[in-house]
């Protein structure tokens, strides 16, 4: 009988001939991803007792949720992971203005085709873009993998994505991965492995691959996955001089469930307040007044992503009530965007520019909301609180929906700018 992927990968980090869903495996993870939560981490890592990591070629630590640092507490914080990581002898460390760990970590070659990586962050299962077995862990779970090298994981259940279809324009993978998650709910993949699939995701850029998996999270999947292909291995071109085992699920796997969606009808999505879930067509809430948006985070940071709403904006003025926040996903993204006009046009068009980083996703120093107010934007989650008041009001979208909604000063489909 075929394997799933994560039933192939699992078995092989765990050194054994085949493994079965709900079977318990103890694995080397290839890399442990954390960031700003590595403070934290160092401290429960020195309660175990072992003064030195595991593996310090494991560990990749990226500064990118509070940076620059808001206050001294975050400060400190900061500090106390600079510290640990020279003490520890951590080369993959990447300081403020780097970029979202997310974007970081595949670009500097740290997130390759069957590795096995665990992230102390929820929307690690982005990895698995790049063909990787990638899910998130707790802190207390990452600070036992840095004093061991090891960890155990359940072996998940498998469901399958095939999407066909030619995408329509001004309509994206965030608007397809939005209609997913609308369809089996917030809960409809628990722990799973997801793998998307078919000749409509054999047709997207990496980065849009990206986007899929990064918000497979918010199904409550374990990991999602798309197989690795001549496009996975020219992004990775140049980034990383490992070599690596590319794993395939073999052609008559069997899953828990199979669907298919057909993307040649789909149009632009939008998440209402207060559940990723809550997912209806832009149609039903175009004409809604915000107060901002926001083009950016792990989720759609990248130069396709800002390309897509510059194109919508270039040459003209946003809303003058609308406040547009532009965070690059990275350095490395934000130096490409320079290059190509693309910033450029966004300021001129009215937007503010945010260094590199998680900013306003997480409320925490950047783009906080008023009691009241209404934000559009590109990143995973809308929960209550999530970015400022619990009385504001957080809407998801695609960047050109958001883009289409700066302009405009309300919710706008933006097949119609």
């Amino acid at each position: 009988m075929g394997k799933t992927f994560a039933e192939k990968i699992l078995a092989l980090k765990a050194g054994l001939d085949e493994v079965v869903p709900g079977q318990i495996v103890t694995v080397r993870p290839d890399k442990l991803l954390t960031h700003d939560n590595t403070s934290a981490i160092a401290k429960t890592f020195r309660k175990i007792g072992v003064k030195r990591v595991a593996n310090p070629d494991m560990n990749v630590v990226i500064l990118d949720h509070v940076t620059p640092a808001a206050n001294e507490t975050y400060a400190q914080s900061h500090k106390e992971t600079r510290e640990f990581v020279r003490e520890q002898g951590i080369s993959a460390f990447y300081d403020i203005g780097e970029g979202i760990c997310h974007q970081v970590l595949p670009e500097h070659g740290h997130a390759l085709p069957g590795m096995l990586i665990v992230g102390s962050d929820s929307h690690t299962p982005l990895h698995g873009a790049l063909g990787a077995f990638a899910t998130g862990i707790g802190r207390t779970e990452a600070a036992a993998v840095m004093a061991t090298g090891e960890i155990w994981l359940r072996v998940p259940e498998s469901m399958r994505i095939v999407v066909v279809g030619q995408m329509p324009d001004r309509v994206s993978a965030k608007d397809l991965i939005l209609r997913i998650i609308g369809d089996i709910g917030a809960d409809g993949a628990d722990y799973k492995s997801v793998e998307f699939a078919g000749p409509a995701v054999e047709a997207m850029s990496v980065g849009s691959r990206m986007v899929l998996c990064n918000m497979a999270a918010e199904m409550g999947a374990k990991n999602a996955y798309v197989a690795p292909d001549d496009k996975t291995r020219a992004w990775l071109a140049g980034r990383t001089q490992a070599s690596y085992q590319e794993v395939l699920p073999d052609p008559d796997a069997t899953y828990a469930q199979v669907l298919t969606y057909d993307v040649s009808t789909l149009v632009p999505q939008v998440a209402k307040p207060h559940r990723v879930d809550n997912v209806v067509p832009v149609t039903e809430v175009a004409g809604l007044e915000i107060n901002q948006a926001l083009i950016g985070t792990c989720t759609n940071g990248r130069l396709e992503d800002l390309q897509a709403a510059a194109d919508i904006l270039r040459g003209k003025k946003i809303a003058p009530w609308v406040r547009l926040l532009v965070l690059p996903a990275s350095r490395e993204v934000l130096l490409e965007a320079i290059q190509a006009g693309i910033i450029t046009d966004l300021v001129a068009a009215g937007a503010t520019l945010l260094n590199p980083g998680c900013g306003p996703c997480l409320g925490a120093h950047e783009g906080c909301m008023a009691p009241g107010e209404r934000t559009i934007s590109t990143a995973n989650r809308n929960f209550k609180g999530r970015m400022g008041s619990p009385e504001a009001e957080i809407y998801l979208a695609s960047p050109a929906t958001v883009a289409a909604s700066a302009l405009k000063g309300v919710i706008t489909d933006p097949r119609t700018v």
